[in-house]
């Protein structure tokens, strides 16, 4: 038992303290929040845009929504980051984190705009009859007193979408990011080592979702409360 410790401890130092290789997953670990974060805050605006859009009785705007829901909800996350990565965003000088995090908040509107959507229709429509009788425009109305309501029926939904986010970050290695995988494979390339690297992503992404949904909860027991009251 004593050698096998001593054979773990010398392929930990190996892969993590030798030339300190730790400082790329630390590295990419700020990688992956800043691309999450900023992914989910263009999902959510872009997403509750097009839920808009597929809501409207305008055909134009209901067949761009539609249209764009489509194709994204079609076609794999990947093949976006590429497309986006080397053909839309060749040319401009941005970092490539934020391009990384562009093509998520694209890909996740599409799903999002989805929650936005049944979460709009789930209320009731006397609602919106109630706003209206009460001399409010249908504007007023949506923003008001439906789209409040729908936040909190589909925040869950919504806590999930970003959960799922950060693993689907982890694919930004294909555009030379160094994100907390990307980070793990240089790992393993570097001292010939699977088992460690590997296992030590796995358990980051697992700390990083247990955090991120130990705050969800909180947030989400909060709206809870207000709904009691």
């Amino acid at each position: 038992m004593s050698k096998w410790f001593a054979e773990l401890a010398a392929v930990f130092t190996k892969c993590f303290i030798r030339k300190n290789r730790y400082q790329l997953l630390l590295s990419g670990i700020g990688v992956t929040v800043k691309v999450s974060l900023l992914a989910v805050i263009i999902g959510v605006l872009l997403g509750f845009v097009i839920a808009i859009c597929n809501l409207s009785k305008n055909k134009v705007l209901k067949t761009i929504g539609g249209v764009y829901t489509d194709i994204i909800r079609g076609t794999p996350s990947v093949t976006q980051l590429l497309i986006i990565y080397f053909v839309i965003f060749a040319s401009v000088d941005l970092e490539k984190w934020i391009i990384a995090a562009i093509a998520f908040g694209i890909n996740s509107a599409a799903y999002v705009s989805e929650i936005f959507r049944a979460g709009i229709l789930s209320i009731d429509k006397g609602q919106t009859e109630a706003g209206r009788s009460l001399g409010l425009s249908a504007s007023q109305t949506m923003t008001r007193i439906v789209i409040p309501q729908a936040i909190k029926n589909v925040f869950p939904a919504l806590c999930n979408e970003f959960i799922v986010l950060i693993k689907e970050t982890a694919i930004v290695g294909y555009v030379g990011i160094m994100d907390i995988q990307k980070a793990g494979d240089f790992i393993k390339s570097a001292t010939y080592e699977a088992f460690m690297p590997l296992m030590a992503t796995a358990v980051i992404y697992y700390v990083l979702i247990k955090l991120l949904t130990s705050v969800l909860k909180i947030f989400e027991n909060a709206l809870r409360k207000s709904d009691v009251r």
